[in-house]
């Protein structure tokens, strides 16, 4: 079989494609360039997609022997990514931007040009595990990325290989040394790889321009601060809301709501972030098909963050959630990813972007 491995230069990748060619699969690596200036996206462990990442992955390509290419995929990144990541946040929302670059830019830019010259799966170094067919989480809890690729359709995921998956990332390490691979022991990327300096609310600030508006409190109404546009907030947030100090009653304030078109962002207590009830749209089914009903499930909202059961069921090509318990911090741009309840609740069935929430409890 023919793979395309995508090296990011970093050492999951490597790896990856180090398996693929040891499963006697015909292997080119490519790198992505994503930065129309790549010297300034990274900073020690922050960021991505500089001349040193296509450096380290062109030495692991050769360590492995199989051919190298690098591949432009910048203005593409910009509009799909990028661009969408302002807008969304612009719009009062907080989007996952790792989640769709996978679904814009590795599993169809990058592979449409893949199948296009005969390649016949494109290999990624993402911690998530496909059985048949069957995207699930991957072995290491800690690393798992199912949720940021639990927007992939039945078809990019029947051509996509996630190789390495099924083991921990002290053994991905490890393995890496053993091969001779040079990025073994090379940090790993955090925060989102097109904001180096990891202040997004200065990097928006700079694309959105300066928006003022109000700090309200939920309760009351009454206006508590200004601000200079609601991209700088996020849904849960405690620290940095400009306020002086905790609510008459000493407890910590939140961001409980953002309205963009008034520029309002209403804070409040705790209890006031509670979710029993998320709508969603853009519904993704890793099986091709929506389930014939309500169905059981196990949601998770963030990339990191907790689970809790539900009952999902799709309506009008959107989902609709209902919590067995409520979460907290559920954002508007996020996804919603549904797993499947049984004992390891591993198995994703499919996915939407959140759009609304409810506190209300049915």
């Amino acid at each position: 079989m023919r793979v395309l491995a995508a090296m990011s230069g970093g050492v999951d990748s490597a790896v990856a494609a180090a398996r693929a060619v040891e499963a006697g699969h015909d292997v080119v690596g490519v790198h992505l360039a994503l930065s129309t200036a790549p010297g300034t996206l990274r900073t020690g462990s922050r960021g991505c997609c500089s001349k040193e990442d296509a450096g380290d992955a062109k030495r692991a390509a050769d360590v492995l022997g199989i051919p190298f290419y690098v591949w432009d995929f910048a203005d593409r990144f910009k509009e799909d990514v990028i661009d969408d990541f302002v807008e969304s946040y612009a719009a009062g929302e907080t989007p996952n931007p790792c989640l769709r670059c996978n679904e814009k830019i590795k599993f169809a830019a990058l592979a449409d040009r893949a199948y296009a010259l005969g390649f016949d799966a494109v290999a990624t170094g993402h911690y998530a595990r496909l059985e048949d067919g069957v995207l699930r989480r991957a072995v290491d809890a800690d690393k798992d990325q199912s949720y940021v690729l639990a927007v992939l359709t039945e078809e990019q995921l029947s051509r996509a290989m996630f190789p390495v998956g099924d083991t921990p990332k002290d053994r991905i390490r490890a393995e890496a040394a053993e091969r001779g691979l040079a990025v073994a022991n090379k940090p790993d990327s955090h925060d989102i790889c097109f904001i180096p300096s990891g202040d997004t609310r200065a990097f928006l600030g700079a694309k959105i321009g300066i928006r003022p508006g109000a700090v309200v409190d939920a309760d009351t109404g009454e206006v508590l601060a200004q601000h200079e546009g609601v991209h700088g907030f996020t849904i849960g947030q405690r620290k940095g809301l400009g306020v002086q100090g905790p609510a008459a009653d000493g407890q910590p304030r939140y961001v409980t709501a953002i309205e963009p078109e008034t520029g309002t962002v209403r804070v409040g207590s705790a209890a006031r972030l509670e979710v029993w009830t998320i709508t969603a749209d853009r519904a993704i089914w890793t099986s091709g098909q929506a389930p014939a009903g309500p169905v059981e499930c196990v949601v998770q909202v963030r990339a990191h963050g907790g689970t809790a059961r539900a009952v999902a069921e799709e309506v009008d090509g959107g989902i609709v959630v209902q919590l067995s318990e409520p979460l907290t911090g559920v954002a508007k741009g996020q996804a919603v990813v549904l797993y499947r309840p049984d004992v390891a609740g591993d198995i994703v069935i499919g996915s939407g972007t959140i759009a609304g929430t409810s506190s209300d409890r049915t």
